[in-house]
């Protein structure tokens, strides 16, 4: 199950690094020719590896600091509002969100907690030399992963705060018309058509991002954008990689080298990557198809966290508190407490983006999901977005070329 997720994770990150190639030679360099050069990239990288795994550290390093560098610059030209940063980083709330919005944060997740990084961070702890003999040195190697853990966690949270926030601020509540005439303002513009002339919300990905970058601010920040995901794309691949052989290693128990790793798991991956990059008819069907990606990968992720922590829990009882029969029934009452509350929290939050409608849910006892009470702003304001988007197209006329 592991090794799906990560190739399918690998199959979305290859998409993700081919758009970038895309953008960064202004179109110049087909979709299907980026994903062949994604996976030589891969090999020529990995490649590192033969004079020590530091080196390869040190590889990664450079595009995380290109990752921080380059989306840092994007934060500094869009210029958002820092209190209401701050603000969304500890508040839990998003105020005229709905369900487009709810599946933007599902993908989000998806796309910070890979299935690799489940087995990979374990994996690098394993190969460090320590005396495991020693309770005390497997503490110390214990307390230091710790600190590298955090670390890159924190990395990972600025760079994603970096990301949304910029976003977030400068192409929230505007529509595709509005985007559409400041491109068209610009000649130097990639793709204009990438926003149509209508009235609907503009919609973020990795491609139409960029463009709305090149025609907000010019294109020196759709370069930048596509280097960033450049970087970002590469280190996905080169770690996925990485931990397809500690899982093999693991688990099957076949050793092969990595070169041999990357050969298997490319040839699977590069097949239905290449196909999807002949065949889909337009860019925004393809990264639309990789957002399906990030969701099918956030869902395996959950799946493989819940049965990862039963295992531990199980271990643990039995290995520290004895496997009799008492212990058990005491620990069942409030877990069978808790597994309630959170099937309820599921219900609710299910019920408030509208998923929940069909009236056969009234036959729970106390629920009724069509007159559920909630104060979510998104059905408050579902009026005036139905309203909205039935406004005459000749507000928004086309420009006659």
């Amino acid at each position: 199950m592991i090794e799906i997720a990560i190739i399918g994770s690998d199959m979305q990150e290859v998409i993700g690094t081919s758009i970038a190639i895309y953008l960064v030679t202004g179109g110049w360099i087909p979709l299907y020719i980026g994903v062949l050069i994604t996976v030589l990239e891969t090999f020529l990288f990995l490649f590192l590896d033969t004079y020590g795994f530091r080196k390869l550290e040190v590889f990664f390093v450079i595009l995380i600091a290109i990752m921080g560098a380059t989306f840092g610059y994007e934060y500094v030209i869009v210029k958002p509002d820092q209190l209401s940063v701050l603000k969304g980083m500890f508040l839990p709330w998003c105020e005229g969100c709905g369900r487009d919005q709810f599946m933007l944060a599902v993908s989000i997740v998806g796309a910070v907690i890979m299935p690799h990084n489940l087995y990979l961070h374990s994996a690098l702890v394993k190969s460090r030399e320590v005396d495991r003999k020693r309770k005390a040195s497997i503490q110390e190697a214990s307390f230091y992963f710790f600190i590298e853990s955090g670390v890159a966690l924190l990395c990972s949270f600025i760079i994603n705060v970096l990301v949304v926030a910029v976003f977030a601020h400068g192409l929230y509540s505007k529509t595709n018309y509005q985007v559409r005439v400041n491109c068209d303002a610009r000649k130097d513009s990639m793709d204009a058509t990438a926003f149509p002339y209508d009235n609907e919300t503009a919609k973020s990905d990795l491609y139409k991002g960029g463009i709305f970058l090149g025609c907000e601010f010019g294109l020196v920040s759709l370069y930048v954008w596509g280097v960033g995901i450049w970087a970002a794309g590469q280190s996905s691949t080169m770690t996925g990689t990485y931990t397809g052989q500690f899982v093999m290693e693991g688990f099957l128990q076949i050793r092969w080298s990595r070169w041999k790793r990357v050969l298997v798991t490319r040839s699977i991956t590069i097949v239905p990557a290449l196909l999807l990059a002949l065949r889909i008819n337009s860019m925004h069907d393809l990264t639309g198809m990789n957002d399906l990606f990030f969701q099918i990968s956030a869902l395996l992720v959950s799946c493989i966290v819940i049965f990862i922590n039963l295992y531990f829990f199980a271990d643990y009882i039995t290995g520290e508190l004895g496997n009799t029969w008492y212990i058990w029934i005491v620990l069942l009452i409030p877990s069978l407490a808790y597994l309630i509350f959170v099937c309820y929290l599921l219900f609710v939050c299910l019920a408030a983006i509208g998923v929940l409608t069909s009236p056969k849910w009234k036959k729970i006892p106390g629920f009724d999901p069509i007159h559920f009470n909630t104060d979510a702003p998104w059905l408050s304001e579902e009026q005036g977005i139905v309203a909205k988007k039935r406004i005459d197209n000749d507000r928004y006329p086309q420009p006659i070329i």
